[in-house]
């Protein structure tokens, strides 16, 4: 308790109107075991690396991460991984109910519950209500197809994961918003006798929901369901991805999507200086450094990846079959290809993987990026990773509230972003 700051930055009234949501994300490493025998730090290394006096360290240290956002002006969003040491989080439904019962202000976002790998739907709509309840409504429900590391530990089958993903989307949806008492479900994947859940959530008819993809292909249902789009370190590819959902929202012709309905996650380090700034970066990017260590026969299992991504590998000359891995390649304004875990800051800023440096360079950088995808209403700031201290941590949120926050508040939605969507879709239709 007594890491926690006492004076927040923001008056609440005006945290609730804000234009851009700014969520505070850490993936709980624990970095202690990074350098550990093998070539895998997900699925395979041996568990005999944690050190349940360490972890219980960091597990109550990352809560006080999570709980100082209360007071500076920043939500809070949480993931999940299984068997790994790059990501100690194996159900973020656990430490979000956690924070649902000590934040007050901050909302609370699942990014997110691996439908494809969560083998229980229901009971994740069960943990959707809790959550929100508990929250009183702060909760937003994310969810992820999952990555290709998991399966394996999970017992998942690597085929149809995105109709599976989609049927545990529809049956979730279902069950939070069915009140007139128990429904059968008899689908491809899911089959319950008597589906009736309790609690209720309390948003009704139910909590703002998001879906993340990695590239335009994706976005054709988290468009139609109305859901908002998230892109995790995707580059100047996320205004490829911005654009298809605002095309597809057009061609259903319904109103232009608001800014809320477009997120992007990125690393920050915010510092006194640019060097302060940097050196803040270089700890939190960790994460890039780490992410992809996985045994090679666990990247690419039979049936996860498309079949047309696949043969581009093969075209390409990738030996390694990291498909999953490797499909997006992310590169700077100038088409420069950024390496993710050698390049230097300023090629992550450019890549707009990062944005660090003084506030007010970080600003700049957001005010950048922001215009160049066609707007956006949701920043996910990973602020922390690998060894990053409490301190640190708690130093790099608090300029960022304090210095960038009120700077990019008000940040309006590019005036042409919508009416290049709509322009697209009245060219293709007039050409059909």
């Amino acid at each position: 308790a007594e890491r926690r700051l006492a004076t927040p930055y923001l008056d609440p009234q005006r945290r609730m109107e804000t234009e851009m949501d700014v969520w505070f994300f850490t993936e709980q490493p624990y970095p202690q075991a990074w350098d550990a025998e093998g070539d895998s730090l997900r699925a395979t290394l041996p568990n005999k690396y944690f050190d349940p006096r360490i972890g219980a360290e960091l597990y109550n240290r990352y809560l006080d991460d999570w709980a100082a956002c209360d007071d500076l002006g920043l939500n809070i969003m949480i993931n999940e991984h299984h068997s790994s040491a790059t990501c100690l989080t194996s159900s973020c439904t656990l430490p979000l109910a956690v924070l649902a019962r000590i934040t007050k202000k901050a909302k609370l976002l699942s990014l997110g519950i691996p439908l494809a790998n969560r083998l229980d739907p229901v009971r994740v709509a069960e943990e959707i209500a809790y959550i929100d309840c508990l929250s009183r409504g702060r909760f937003n429900a994310g969810f992820v197809r999952g990555v290709p590391y998991e399966m394996a530990p999970t017992n998942s089958l690597p085929a149809r994961t995105n109709e599976r993903f989609w049927e545990a989307h529809d049956l979730i949806l279902k069950a939070l918003t069915t009140t007139d008492g128990p429904f059968n479900w008899t689908g491809d994947f899911y089959e319950y006798r008597q589906v009736n859940i309790w609690p209720r959530p309390y948003t009704q008819p139910h909590p703002k929901m998001w879906v993340s993809t990695g590239h335009a292909t994706g976005v054709g249902k988290i468009a139609e369901n109305g859901h908002t789009i998230a892109c995790v370190f995707s580059g100047k590819n996320a205004a490829n991805i911005f654009n298809a959902y605002r095309q597809r929202v057009a061609e259903l012709g319904r109103p232009e999507p608001t800014k809320d309905k477009f997120a992007y996650v990125g690393l920050v380090g915010v510092g006194g200086t640019q060097e302060e700034g940097f050196q803040r970066l270089e700890t939190v990017r960790g994460y890039l450094r780490t992410a992809s260590k996985v045994a090679p026969a666990l990247t690419n299992p039979p049936g996860y990846a498309p079949i047309a991504a696949n043969v581009s590998a093969l075209k390409t000359g990738q030996k390694t079959g990291r498909v999953a891995a490797d499909f997006l390649k992310v590169v700077t304004r100038e088409n420069k290809p950024v390496n993710m875990m050698t390049g230097t800051a300023e090629e992550l800023i450019e890549g707009g993987l990062a944005f660090a440096g003084t506030p007010d360079q970080v600003t700049e950088q957001i005010k950048r990026f922001h215009e160049n995808v066609g707007g956006m209403g949701n920043l996910i700031m990973m602020a922390q990773g690998g060894f990053l201290s409490h301190e640190d941590t708690i130093k790099n949120l608090a300029l960022f509230s304090r210095e960038v926050l009120p700077q990019i508040q008000d940040l309006k939605m590019p005036q042409d972003a919508a009416f290049d969507a709509r322009e697209e879709t009245r060219l293709r239709a007039n050409a059909n």
